[in-house]
């Protein structure tokens, strides 16, 4: 075994990659795919370091128009603050290097796994830089096709790198795709029927969409929407567009998102947001405070008392002189006010000893400990399914009818 992981640490010989290696130091491995290999690099000039992807062209004979396909798509899309940088390329006649920046927080899926799940805080702020990358590459006619966490990048800010271009197209006008590819999790309805019926019509720039809703579903609460032990079922449940916001987790979760969520996992492409809209969507759109306040005059007599005192309030204010320390201090205190107002419907009641007992799942401290700890155990995607629960795993009511039928099959 150990022979075979030192076969596989091999660097590609230098005399197939000269150039490569003039420039850059090759280190550590970071992943590995199919037939690829990314090490940690540093150019040798600036000591700066970067993400090497080493392909091995002799394993499959299409991957050197496939990745030279994928380094024209990255050209296309270059400069976007969220989307991977392609910094150096170098062909030989059996390896590919891709010199990619290094995004040294790894995989959104592997920060995922750690924390579980992310606030609406951090699921809009990731969301957002998403749906910009996804802008930036649509508005170039190119349609991504694998979007899901493995292939998102986190920088040393934790922003958002999109990246894995490999199943990417660029669409000339109006051409529709027919062939299947991506990851069954995220396909979109239509990618399935595609290859399912000879008279569709095909797909789009919509399947990014979609798996943009999969994506946002997974982030707030730890697991795929349609996930499913058998994959039958769970391509079944993406074709109807089937799936809930009744676990516990969603209690928690306010109306915005899920409205987002809604809108984005709509089976009939036409109607679902582009990413345009989606940027639009209203959880986008935060408003901290309301600073017109004629509706609440309207809203009182013009002999009531409280009116006269907001009318003797506003004057005091036009006559008082302008303090621009005293104004922005007292904006910041009142947009903390309004926000720990906002949140007052989800502070936690106190924790007793006898809730807990009860149902320990539907407390979220405590879900968040159980999903952390189950997460280490049985792994990131084991989270629920058709007749498969995480809560059921910590229900440990007695057995107490087959206890009994053992039993009685015990006695003469």
């Amino acid at each position: 075994m150990a022979k075979e992981d030192e076969n596989e640490d091999v660097l590609p010989d230098k005399d197939a990659a000269k150039e490569f290696y003039a420039k850059y130091e090759p280190k550590e491995i970071l992943g590995r795919g199919i037939s690829s290999t990314v090490r940690r690099c540093i150019e040798k000039e600036t000591g700066v370091e970067f993400a090497a992807k080493i392909i091995d062209l002799s394993a499959d004979g299409d991957n050197k128009s496939a990745t030279m396909e994928e380094v024209r798509i990255l050209r296309v899309v270059a400069g976007h603050p969220y989307i991977i940088q392609l910094h150096d390329v170098f062909e030989s006649s059996t390896f590919i290097f891709l010199v990619f920046e290094l995004c040294k927080h790894g995989e959104l899926f592997d920060y995922l796994t750690s924390v579980v799940t992310l606030s609406e805080k951090k699921t809009r702020y990731i969301m957002r830089q998403l749906l910009e990358a996804l802008s930036h590459v649509h508005s170039h006619d190119i349609v991504h096709r694998d979007l899901k966490p493995e292939n998102i990048l986190l920088d040393d800010a934790m922003n958002v790198k999109l990246t894995d271009f490999g199943f990417a197209r660029i669409l000339k006008q109006g051409e529709m795709l027919h062939d299947l590819c991506g990851t069954p999790g995220y396909l979109a309805p239509e990618v399935l029927k595609s290859n399912m019926f000879e008279n569709s019509p095909g797909y789009g720039q919509a399947v990014d969409m979609w798996a943009c809703g999969v994506i946002m579903y997974t982030l707030l609460v730890g697991c795929p929407p349609f996930w499913h032990r058998k994959q039958m079922v769970m391509l079944r449940n993406i074709m109807d567009g089937k799936y809930s916001f009744t676990s516990p987790e969603w209690s928690d979760i306010t109306e915005e998102p899920k409205d987002l969520i809604r809108k984005l996992l709509v089976v009939n492409p036409a109607e679902r947001l582009t990413v345009r809209e989606a940027l639009q969507h209203p959880f986008f759109q935060l408003v901290l405070w309301d600073q017109d306040i004629a509706p609440l005059k309207k809203s009182l007599g013009t002999s009531s008392r409280r009116l006269s005192r907001i009318s003797q309030l506003a004057m005091e204010l036009k006559a008082s002189s302008f303090d621009a320390r005293k104004k922005f201090h007292f904006a910041i205190l009142v947009v903390r006010a309004m926000v720990r107002i906002s949140r007052l419907r989800y502070t936690p009641e106190p924790l007793s000893v006898e809730s807990s007992r009860g149902d320990p799942y539907k407390i979220k401290v405590l879900r968040k400990v159980i999903d952390a700890c189950a997460f280490r155990v049985y792994g990131h995607w084991v989270k629920k399914g058709e007749g498969q629960n995480r809560a059921a795993l910590f229900e440990n009511t007695p057995k107490v009818e087959l206890k009994n039928l053992y039993m009685s099959n015990l006695s003469p």
